[in-house]
């Protein structure tokens, strides 16, 4: 059973370090370009306000969200992506509250969600607290952005175990998301967390693994840096494969990064 009440505190403080980012800028800065083709800071903040709003809509009332479901599939196929250029031209200040509000309610929500409940998502329903990792993993890669589009480097921390837990749980998914069948095996999981200490998943005699520092595989799932510049090693054909299509995030293959090497 997981630990809720640290799990929603992991989430309210990844807002919290992605918002000590935001927060102190000019509104004109807002307008800076991040590493994400055509999004500024507003767009990643846009993003995040747009889906923390869905996902408290999901976690309230399900009969309103299944109507949004509707909605999303008589759309055009940008349709996430549309939530966010309309916000993006929100004025900063306005739109910074609201996403601040938002970070509030999806915690609050989550919170009262009684164990076992499974919420309506655009994908598969998950529990509450599948629903809060992923909107911390979210918060961390979008906030990642932000910190490259401001030549800024945040310190790694124990949340990261969060999104690597997703990378690693989502290695069918992104194999299929390819149009790949996925390994047959498990993998050996063995990552480096920020304090030096030791992450594993999958059986330790599995013939295949993917070894290395956390934070370089939770960049790499959330296809924040190609592979070539971060320190992985994967032993096994498939494993070797993984780390060319991981993903962590829901929807169609991302475009990943361009090596900076």
């Amino acid at each position: 059973m997981p630990d809720m009440h640290a799990l929603l505190a992991d989430l309210a403080a990844e807002g919290d370090s992605l918002d000590a980012l935001v927060a102190p800028l000019p509104a004109a800065r807002w307008a800076d370009a991040t590493p994400a083709e055509g999004w500024t800071i507003a767009h990643q903040i846009a993003h995040l306000a747009w889906t923390d709003a869905q996902a408290v809509i999901a976690a309230t009332d399900p009969a309103a969200f299944a109507e949004l479901v509707e909605q999303a599939l008589a759309a055009p196929d940008d349709y996430v992506e549309a939530g966010a250029r309309e916000s993006a031209a929100e004025d900063p200040a306005r739109l910074l509250a609201r996403w601040q509000d938002g970070r509030r309610r999806i915690v609050d929500a989550l919170a009262a969600v009684p164990f076992g409940q499974r919420l309506p998502w655009f994908g598969p329903p998950m529990s509450a607290a599948s629903m809060a990792t992923a909107r911390l993993m979210e918060t961390w890669a979008h906030g990642e952005d932000v910190a490259d589009a401001l030549g800024e480097r945040r310190r790694p921390t124990h949340r990261l175990r969060h999104v690597a837990h997703i990378g690693v749980r989502t290695r069918d998914f992104a194999f299929q998301n390819r149009g790949l069948e996925p390994p047959a095996d498990a993998f050996h999981v063995v990552l480096e967390g920020p304090d030096g200490d030791e992450w594993t998943w999958g059986p330790a005699d599995a013939a295949q693994s993917v070894t290395g520092p956390a934070l370089d595989f939770c960049l790499l799932a959330t296809q924040r840096r190609h592979r070539d510049d971060l320190a992985l090693t994967a032993v096994g054909a498939d494993a070797d494969r993984w780390l060319d299509v991981a993903q962590a995030f829901a929807g169609p293959p991302g475009p990943g990064r361009t090596p900076a090497t």
